[in-house]
């Protein structure tokens, strides 16, 4: 399902772009920013009006006692209750598009509208509200629609203000027809209540320009946005077909993924098999074979994150998972052989699909082996790879001759700790593959709890 999403140019980022379509996901997660962006806007024009409040409640005030009408309260009771409103319908997420832009032209109407009533609390000239410092929040009010992700309520903000503020110059020449209150003088402008056209169309300018600026770094922003989702949902579903190593590595590298891109490190292989997989397939049809698989999996997996284990493939009924490769474990040989014993231990007491009980052969071998990204330039896959390995799978063989369950090579033993596990030496074996034998030794499972 693909939802439509405005974007622009990943590579032409000052242009208006037409939509591109977005996976649902995708556009999921930035919606959720946005519905984030407008509780937070709620709160910060809470605020604002609180702190309208404050300021009006302690300074003095120079309007006559008598006087009929105070606008300035009625103003900010007015947008207290609407951002109120506005935050309530944030918070249940039922705030329509349509709402979020009439906010926008409330929020700059009353903050125009208590601009325009300076005049009558200080009964002073209409002129007198234009040199307000208060000019300022409409800055604050435009920059304030930055935190969401639609350029358009940014502009929408700036043109509202911009229109707005003429609207107030023309009230000050127009209020008057005996006095246009207009001075060419500078110096009179700014030491009485006259005005200058120059200034105030400086404000307006100053105003479309900020308003276009953040437009146009909203449009840069929200590109970079949803790039970023993007490679982040690709990581993590790159992530659960290599080790999040491997994911991490190719995001930080400065030459990106590549063949070859790996490295020799001592590491201990543990390779894993399911007893009679053979008939039990037989046995089961397709969808209860995968279903009783993917559970086995589930249960094994988890001894082994635990342990600092890491899975790389899953071999049809065998499992192939290291230690200390890719990710660091000082310790990779002694949690490899926890790892297993834990495995053994739980799979004595777990059932999968209809009551099946299920076995499985261990073998554990330590040395150099490569790690690294093999395959094809358009196609690679993770993988360790050298004699070590092999090894690793010769010895879970070996359980079939030797009637154990876990196997682990001499090397693995002594980087274990011999006493650490009670190792039982079987035999100085010959393992295929190699012209000299190798000792090995299997696990007795009862010690578990080490």
């Amino acid at each position: 399902m693909l939802q439509t999403l405005k974007i622009p140019s990943q590579l032409r980022l000052l242009k208006w772009q037409p939509a591109v379509q977005l996976p649902a996901r995708i556009a999921t997660r930035i919606k959720a920013q946005e519905e984030a962006s407008e509780i937070l806007v709620g709160w910060i024009q809470l605020a604002v009006v609180v702190g309208f409040s404050l300021v009006y409640v302690v300074a003095p005030k120079t309007f006559s006692p008598t006087a009929p009408f105070r606008p300035v309260p009625w103003v900010l009771a007015a947008y207290l209750a609407f951002t109120l409103f506005r935050l309530t319908l944030a918070y249940r997420q039922r705030l329509p598009e349509w709402l979020r832009y009439v906010s926008v032209v409330i929020d700059m109407a009353l903050l125009l509208g208590m601009i325009w009533s300076f005049h009558l609390q200080y009964e002073q000239p209409p002129s007198f509200y234009l040199k307000a410092p208060t000019v300022l929040y409409i800055f604050i009010f435009i920059a304030l629609r930055t935190l969401n992700f639609d350029a358009r309520k940014v502009v929408t903000a700036g043109v509202v203000a911009a229109a707005g503020w003429i609207v107030l110059v023309l009230y000050v020449i127009t209020i008057d027809p005996r006095d246009s209150m207009i001075t060419h003088d500078y110096v009179h402008y700014l030491t009485s209540n006259s005005i200058l056209i120059g200034a105030e169309i400086d404000n307006v300018i100053s105003i479309l320009v900020v308003t276009g600026i953040l437009g146009v770094a909203i449009k840069r922003n929200l590109n970079l946005l949803t790039y970023a989702v993007r490679e982040g949902m690709s990581n993590q579903d790159l992530a659960r077909f290599v080790p999040a190593e491997v994911a991490s590595l190719t995001k930080t590298s400065d030459e990106g993924v590549h063949l070859g891109l790996g490295e020799p490190r001592e590491a201990t292989i543990l390779f894993l098999d399911i007893e009679g997989f053979t008939t039990l397939s037989e046995r089961l049809d397709p969808r209860q074979l995968v279903r009783t698989l993917n559970l086995f999996y589930a249960a094994v997996a988890e001894p082994l994150t635990r342990h600092d284990g890491v899975i790389v493939q899953f071999q049809g009924d065998a499992i192939l998972a290291t230690f200390n490769a890719p990710r660091l474990n000082p310790d990779h040989a002694a949690n490899a052989v926890r790892a297993a014993l834990e495995i053994q231990a739980l799979l004595k007491t777990l059932t999968f699909g209809d009551g099946l009980r299920l076995r499985a052969r261990i073998g554990i071998n330590t040395g150099v082996v490569i790690h690294g990204l093999i395959g094809t330039p358009d196609r690679l896959g993770y993988t360790v790879i050298g004699d070590e390995v092999n090894v690793a799978s010769r010895l879970e063989a070996l359980n079939k001759v030797y009637g154990s369950s876990i196997i682990v090579s001499g090397e693995t033993r002594n980087q274990a700790g011999a006493e650490e596990f009670d190792f039982v030496l079987l035999d100085d074996a010959m393992v295929r593959g190699r012209t000299t034998p190798t000792r090995i030794y299997k696990v007795v499972e009862a010690v578990a709890e080490h």
